[in-house]
C-alpha cells in the first residue's frame, strides 16, 4: 500500500499584522517572513513526519526548487514532480495578534498539473493505494474518476472551496476532510451531525472529518460517530493546523490504528502545531506528539 499526494507546493509570504486588512486600509505589519506552505506539501510533511511513506506529485516553477529539496529533507519521495516554466505557486497569509489568519493564493504551478502527468504518475500506482487531495491543484475531477477506477482510495480537503466542488461524485471519495466554513458552503448546515446526516444520506459509503477549531473535530462513518476534543496550548500561527490533522491522522489509519488513536494522535500534532509560527515548518515530527505533555 502507498500513498500518493497529488498536491498543491507554495512559497508563503507571511505578515505579522494587529488586525486582518480592511478595505480601503493600508497596513503596517509588525514582522514578515517567506516560507515552504502550500496545504499539498504541508499535508506531505505531516504524513512524513508522522512515519508514514508518501509520494508527492505536481509541478516544480520558477522560483520553487527549494521546494522540492524540502519535502526530500524530510522524507517524501518526489519521483513524481514535474519541472514547469510558470511562477511557482505562492500565498500572502496575514496572521493577526490572537494567531488566526487569512490566505490570498496564486496558484501558479500549481495549476500545470496535466491530464498527461496525472495519467503518467498514476500507472505506478494500484487498488488499495491511497490518493491525497486538495482543491489547490488543476484537474481535480479528473484525478479522482482515474484514481477511482483504479480501485485507490480518494481522501479529499476540499479547500479552498469553489462551486464545483458542490457537483463532484462523493461516490468516488473515500475519506471527506472539511472544516465548518467548507461544510456549511458544502451542505447549507452547519452542525456536525447534520452535516454528517446530508451527506451520508446522498453518499452512503463516504466517510467524514469535520474539525471545528476550538471546538474540536467529529470523525464519522456508517458504523461510528467519535468526538475528539482540542488539546490546549497557546496559539500563535492556526497555518497548517488542518494539515497537520490530516497528515497525522491519515498515517494512523492507513497503519491500522483504530479510529479513535487516529483522532487522537492528530488532535495532539495539530496543537503543537498552532503553537508555533509558520506552516511546513511548524509540523512536529511524530516523537514530539508522543513526548509532548498537555
Amino acid at each position: 500500500m502507498k500513498i500518493l499526494n497529488f498536491g498543491s507546493m507554495n512559497l508563503d509570504y507571511t505578515y505579522h499584522v494587529e488586525h486582518f486588512v480592511q478595505p480601503g486600509e493600508t497596513l503596517a505589519a509588525k514582522e514578515q517572513k517567506m516560507a515552504p506552505g502550500g496545504k499539498g506539501l504541508n499535508q506531505s510533511v505531516a504524513l512524513a513526519k508522522a512515519g508514514a511513506e508518501v509520494f508527492h506529485a505536481g509541478c516544480i516553477g520558477i522560483g520553487g526548487e527549494a521546494l522540492k529539496t524540502l519535502l526530500e529533507e524530510n522524507g517524501v519521495h518526489t519521483e513524481y514532480l514535474h519541472k514547469v516554466e510558470e511562477l511557482q505557486g505562492n500565498a500572502m497569509i496575514q496572521v493577526d495578534s490572537t494567531g488566526e489568519n487569512c490566505i490570498i493564493l496564486y496558484g501558479g504551478s500549481n495549476r500545470m498539473i496535466s491530464t498527461e502527468q496525472i495519467d503518467e504518475t498514476l500507472e505506478h500506482f494500484s487498488a488499495e493505494d491511497w490518493l491525497v487531495l486538495q482543491n489547490e491543484v488543476s484537474n481535480l475531477e479528473y484525478m479522482i474518476e482515474k484514481a477511482s477506477e483504479k480501485g485507490m482510495k480518494v481522501v479529499l480537503n476540499p479547500s479552498p472551496f469553489e462551486a464545483f466542488l458542490e457537483k463532484l461524485d462523493y461516490n468516488n471519495i473515500s475519506w471527506l476532510l472539511i472544516n465548518e466554513v467548507e461544510a456549511h458552503q458544502l451542505t447549507g448546515k452547519t452542525e456536525a451531525d447534520t452535516v454528517w446526516n446530508a451527506l451520508h444520506e446522498k453518499y452512503p459509503k463516504l466517510c467524514l472529518i469535520m474539525t471545528m477549531g476550538v471546538k474540536g473535530s467529529y470523525c464519522f462513518t456508517p458504523q461510528e460517530a467519535i468526538y475528539q476534543k482540542v488539546f490546549p496550548v497557546e496559539t500563535v500561527d492556526t497555518t497548517a493546523a488542518g494539515d497537520t490533522f490530516t497528515g497525522y491522522f491519515l498515517q494512523g489509519m492507513t497503519n491500522g490504528l483504530p479510529l479513535k488513536e487516529c483522532m487522537e494522535q492528530a488532535a495532539k500534532a495539530s496543537a503543537i502545531c498552532v503553537s508555533r509560527e509558520g506552516a511546513a515548518i511548524a509540523i512536529p515530527m511524530r516523537t514530539e506528539v508522543e513526548n509532548f505533555k498537555f
